[in-house]
């Protein structure tokens, strides 16, 4: 090699030992400076105020009383007396059945208690004179003892025949069943001519349906919360949105509270109870229950947007003093329209993010964007 040859080759390492390190300090530089830009996003202010929160519950309608109507007689239905679907008042009658023979069952049943009356008088009178006699040591002692068992047996023959009576006269009675309560009745099962089993057919369904009851499950947790709502509502609402969106009209209160927390699932059932004059609720109705309370006094609120979840686990990103993100967990109460109440993890003062959350990282550092300023 001449020395021009090894003058080139000094001077082309030297270019690439300059360039190698040039590199090396531009990459180092666009970290630090990407180190140093800020991502812009919008923040809100946590903030403490007096909120009124609804907690809402998949529920359905059920009626506080309700039967199946059977027949408790035998026979052929020959009146029905009621519409389907009717309102009806305690007592009211509903169905018949074929009362002929029930009637001469009666009829029969008397007759043989006036004959066991008349027998039983008889053997009264008899035994009365065997006494007399008996006193004037006229007849024999045994004479006296038979009539006086002929009495015995006939009181009892009494007795019997008047059971008897009573058996006619009730079958009588439930050959006409009439309504147990107050209510409205379902569609009937039977129609006019059909024969009918004591305690096996199906005649109808009654409910009652004003008041009526609207049951849902609750948390073992807030078991306390509702057992102070029935005893005092104050400050707090109960209402129905029916099916279809809207709200029912009454407000309701909590009425019952189940004896025992269902083990498997952790809840227990509570029951309210509305006002129902327009039949408007009707048993079976698919519905959600909803609770609104005014807090007593002011709790930590932000926006609902702030809230991301991992893994089952509710967190805002915090922005501290040094414009640098922080990940706090925290736990959401009630949620007010486009608001939410955090009962742990934030206090008020504190700035958090409001969008942009998804392109962080803890340790982020992020610069409050214009618009966020007006909100």
């Amino acid at each position: 090699m001449n020395k021009t040859q090894l003058f080139s080759a000094l001077l082309i390492s030297s270019g690439l030992l300059v360039q190698s390190c040039n590199s090396k300090d531009n990459k180092q530089a666009n970290q630090a400076q990407q180190a140093d830009m800020a991502t812009p996003v919008s923040m809100a202010v946590v903030s403490k105020e007096i909120v009124t929160g609804v907690k809402s519950y998949p529920a359905n309608v059920v009626a506080l009383q309700e039967t199946e109507i059977r027949a408790e007689v035998s026979g052929y239905i020959t009146n029905i007396y009621v519409t389907d679907g009717g309102v009806v008042s305690k007592g009211q009658r509903l169905y018949e059945i074929d009362r002929t023979r029930y009637q001469a069952a009666v009829d029969q049943a008397k007759a043989n208690l006036a004959i066991a009356k008349a027998n039983l008088e008889r053997v009264q009178k008899d035994l009365q004179r065997y006494q007399t006699l008996a006193e004037q040591d006229a007849i024999a002692k045994q004479t006296l003892d038979y009539a006086t068992t002929d009495v015995n047996n006939q009181k009892a023959q009494v007795q019997a025949a008047e059971a008897a009576l009573t058996t006619a006269q009730t079958n009588l009675q439930r050959s006409v069943i009439v309504a147990p309560f107050s209510g409205t009745v379902g569609i009937s099962q039977v129609r006019n001519g059909a024969l009918v089993s004591a305690g096996t057919t199906l005649l109808n369904t009654i409910s009652s349906t004003n008041p009526i009851a609207v049951e849902f499950q609750i948390n073992e947790r807030d078991i306390a919360e509702f057992t102070k709502l029935q005893t005092n509502a104050s400050g707090s609402e109960i209402y129905v949105s029916l099916p279809d969106g809207t709200r029912y009209t009454e407000a309701g209160r909590i009425s019952t509270i189940d004896r025992a927390v269902d083990s498997q699932t952790g809840t227990i059932k509570v029951r309210a109870t509305f006002g129902n004059n327009a039949n408007t609720l009707r048993s079976g109705m698919n519905t959600t229950l909803n609770v609104a309370s005014t807090s007593t006094q002011e709790e930590v609120v932000i926006p609902y947007k702030a809230v991301f979840e991992q893994l089952g686990v509710f967190n805002v990103y915090t922005v501290n003093d040094s414009s640098k993100v922080e990940l706090k967990q925290v736990s959401l109460g009630n949620k007010i329209e486009d608001k939410v109440v955090i009962t742990s993890g934030l206090e008020a003062g504190q700035k958090i993010v409001l969008d942009g959350a998804a392109s962080l990282r803890p340790g982020t550092k992020v610069v409050e964007t214009p618009s966020s300023n007006n909100q």
